[in-house]
């Protein structure tokens, strides 16, 4: 059996940045759920299927395969064959997976994958329900936070830095929306495990963060 360490929390908390540094500093494989999520939904999006039509996205998910490989010691999404790794970070990305996620079809198509990756390794994985739902059993589970404007900074940051035009607002507004979808979704909410210990990185450093998630760790 594998030592695992869930990663749970809103969009945007800064959950994959710092589930691939815990990763490094302990030497456990970094399975990054939203990608393989996103890669469902460029799916979708390369079909042309809106997001409400639930029919059309259950149907869509029967040809549909993920999979997550490493190379050079790099996470690569695979989506029937494709590298879709560069397209998974785009807000239409997002925004279909959050959309979509919640679908019972979705989700089962990925938890398989997901707990054998857990089985049979070393792993910290992050989402939006691994502490609750994927992984119960998990040896350590956090509930990584930061508030909304925090969180709208960073984005807004990050799509800047990239070069592409944003408005602070808008992505601010986004992260609401988001939340609400998954904290009231039907299926797997996203919340905090009973037994999740809880890390507000709104005033905190990535380091001060690595370290204090490292210090649970074994």
């Amino acid at each position: 059996m594998g030592y695992n360490v869930a990663i749970d929390g809103p969009a945007g908390a800064g959950k994959s940045t710092i589930a691939k540094l815990v990763a490094k500093e302990k030497g456990y494989i970094y399975v990054d759920t939203g990608a393989m999520y996103r890669a469902l939904a460029i799916h979708f999006l390369k079909k042309g299927i809106a997001p409400e039509n639930t029919e059309d996205i259950i149907e869509a998910c029967r040809d549909a395969d993920v999979s997550i490989c490493y190379e050079n010691g790099a996470q690569q999404v695979y989506l029937n064959g494709e590298n879709v790794t560069g397209m998974l970070r785009t807000e239409e990305a997002g925004n279909m997976a959050s959309k979509t996620s919640g679908v019972p079809e979705v989700r089962e198509k990925l938890l398989e994958l997901q707990r054998t990756l857990a089985r049979e390794n070393d792993v910290i994985m992050d989402g939006r329900d691994i502490g609750t739902n994927i992984l119960p059993n998990a040896d350590v589970k956090i509930y990584l936070t930061a508030s909304v404007e925090t969180r709208a900074r960073r984005r807004y940051d990050e799509l800047k830095e990239k070069g592409e035009d944003c408005d602070l607002d808008q992505i601010a507004q986004d992260i609401k929306e988001r939340d609400e979808r998954d904290m009231n979704r039907e299926t797997a909410p996203l919340k905090k495990a009973d037994d999740a210990i809880l890390v507000d990185s709104s005033h905190m450093t990535i380091p001060q963060v690595v370290s204090e998630i490292c210090s649970h760790c074994r």
